[in-house]
């Protein structure tokens, strides 16, 4: 992660653009400033967190110096370790190879370390790009960097404001969306080739109704041991594999 922090600066880092994952606030304070901050934050879709200043002085201690934190002025931004992409740069990705595009889409996916081992995965089997949602997902931080080995600075990883949205411009494209859950077909059983995004949904509560509701069609992983599911960083290599394995006998 890139820490901000002062105001100045993260005013500075938000009107410029620069991709903050989230704000974090002090709650103590309320003052005009502050404020102008936050509705400058709220502008920009960016994730608002409140906390406790120790949290704040945690963050930024790394920047202090004598023992003490830096002078962060209760507020800090957490920007991504590495710029975020948009949905037209995978698609255009897809059309420079001229590959009928490939993508996955990660619907509450929080842990850094499954991030970065779906990016990899993503990009070891041809995939176009990664597309996330600003809300309940993780960041692309220096861990999920790290868990990608270095395959986050080959594919793009867009984060979207409404993940209802882009899956529904996708489909305008006429990408067939398959969803991960466990009602589903068996995922051989289902035909993967040509345009498609894989959507995988959180480890403990799978997919969210809506982005449910909107996938085309649904895709189980036959399971044989008793532990009964996968991780989600696992479920989305295995399914992104099997679309691979069937574009291979066109």
């Amino acid at each position: 992660m890139d820490i901000i922090y002062g105001r100045n600066a993260v005013k500075t880092a938000i009107r410029q653009g620069r991709s903050i994952d989230k704000l974090i606030a002090s709650k103590e304070l309320n003052d005009p400033s502050v404020r102008e901050i936050l509705a400058l934050a709220a502008q920009h879709h960016i994730a608002i967190v409140r906390a406790d200043r120790r949290k704040l002085d945690s963050l930024s201690m790394p920047f202090g110096h004598d023992g003490r934190p830096a002078n962060h002025q209760g507020v800090v931004a957490v920007a991504a370790a590495i710029d975020y992409a948009s949905v037209d740069d995978i698609l255009a990705l897809a059309q420079q190879r001229g590959e009928p595009p490939f993508l996955v889409i990660l619907d509450g996916i929080t842990d850094e370390g499954n991030l970065g081992s779906v990016i990899r995965s993503a990009e070891v089997l041809g995939a176009h790009g990664v597309i996330m949602g600003k809300r309940r997902s993780a960041s692309l931080s220096a861990a999920a960097y790290k868990a990608s080995s270095g395959a986050a600075e080959m594919l793009p990883v867009a984060k979207v404001t409404n993940l209802i949205a882009a899956m529904e411009e996708l489909k305008s494209k006429n990408i067939w969306i398959v969803g991960a859950d466990v009602e589903g077909k068996d995922a051989e059983q289902i035909d993967l080739k040509g345009a498609v995004a894989i959507v995988v949904g959180s480890e403990g509560e799978g997919l969210s109704r809506l982005v449910r509701e909107n996938c085309d069609f649904l895709a189980k992983i036959p399971m044989k041991g008793k532990t009964g599911s996968l991780n989600a960083a696992v479920a989305a290599a295995v399914l992104m594999y099997e679309k691979t394995r069937q574009d291979a006998l066109k």
